[in-house]
């Protein structure tokens, strides 16, 4: 019986670790903020232009993203809505998944989960991560997702890095030179975007953290209502405390 629950924990427990291995990739951190709507309306403005012309969101509703993101409805339809979608319909798109296959290799995942599959930090450094690789069909390749067959879809952003940007290092001073190394991920540009490595930077973590809400949208309510119950918790053992020691008081 033992041996069998050994056996459970290792089958439950090895996943996370290969999980978390990932490849031996090195990423940048990024940590999600849920309650800045700033940001996540940032992101789906981001998403809606740059992503789901490709990637869909087939687990959620416009309305619901609508309401969370504190985005008024005819604002959302207005901005946001560029097909006949309704808004109370899911984030669903046009694009057929065998012709996609044929496109890229294989169809565009929904994105809706994937940031409880990858985790923020290998969102927000793939994202970051593109530059020139002639070899490839789309003329790019990612440091992260070597020969990923997704184009750099926001070239005109970031501009395109001549070599291998430097993901996972941060920046450091040579004590010879006194130079600043891995200064940005990006030693050498092909070409130039619209936004500076700082704003691309910032423009990316809004982007990676509405990807984040969307895998978790009621997060922020779940861990308001977490601290509601453990004060409920603290102030019941009180009480309980009391009682049991009024049932005992009298046994020797």
């Amino acid at each position: 019986m033992i041996k069998k629950l050994i056996l459970g924990l290792l089958i439950t427990v090895l996943p996370v670790f290969a999980s978390a291995a990932g490849g031996g990739v090195a990423l940048d951190n990024m940590t999600p903020d849920h309650t800045n709507k700033a940001s996540l309306q940032r992101g789906v403005a981001l998403f809606t232009n740059y992503c789901m012309g490709c990637h869909s969101m087939e687990y959620a509703r416009y309305k619901r993203v609508a309401d969370d993101l504190e985005i008024p409805v005819e604002l959302y339809e207005e901005n946001l809505l560029f097909t006949s979608a309704k808004i109370g319909e899911l984030m669903t798109i046009a694009m057929d998944k065998d012709q996609s296959a044929n496109w890229f290799g294989s169809p565009p995942p929904d994105l809706t989960l994937e940031s409880r599959l990858r985790g923020e930090d290998w969102i927000f450094s793939y994202l970051r991560a593109f530059y020139k690789d002639e070899s490839r069909p789309f003329g790019v390749n990612n440091a992260v997702f070597e020969n990923v067959g997704m184009p750099h879809v926001m070239i005109d952003l970031q501009g395109l890095c001549a070599v291998k940007p430097e993901i996972g290092h941060t920046a450091s001073i040579d004590p010879l030179s006194g130079n600043v190394k891995n200064d940005g991920t990006c030693p050498e540009w092909e070409s130039e975007g619209s936004m500076t490595p700082v704003e691309f930077d910032r423009a990316m973590y809004d982007l990676t953290n509405f990807l984040s809400y969307m895998g978790d949208p009621v997060k922020v309510e779940r861990e308001r209502l977490g601290v509601f119950v453990l004060i409920f918790i603290a102030i019941f053992f009180v009480f309980a405390f009391l009682l049991n020691r009024e049932y005992w008081k009298d046994v020797h």
